[in-house]
């Protein structure tokens, strides 16, 4: 799973990787977390506010820090294969 996290380093930026690494671990999961922080790059994967997470291309989260428990929730139904 490759996860990438847009924002410019804030508290929140930071929280929400904290809480990703957490959410991973509880699930038992691998995945790779680059953080992205040029503004540039944030605009070009149509973040329109920070932080955002990217989960393999898609866009799953804007503008907010859920908790690990919806964290988790987040990542299991990003794995779940869609039929």
């Amino acid at each position: 799973m490759e996860i990438r996290l847009f924002g410019a380093g804030c508290w929140r930026c930071r929280m929400l990787e904290a809480r990703t690494r957490e959410a991973i671990a509880a699930l038992g999961r691998e995945a790779t977390i680059t953080r992205v922080d040029d503004v540039m790059a944030i605009a070009t994967a149509g973040v329109l506010c920070v932080p955002a997470m990217e989960i393999d291309g898609l866009l799953v989260l804007q503008g907010r820090v859920p908790g690990v428990r919806e964290l988790a929730g987040i990542l299991t139904k990003a794995l779940t294969p869609t039929a």
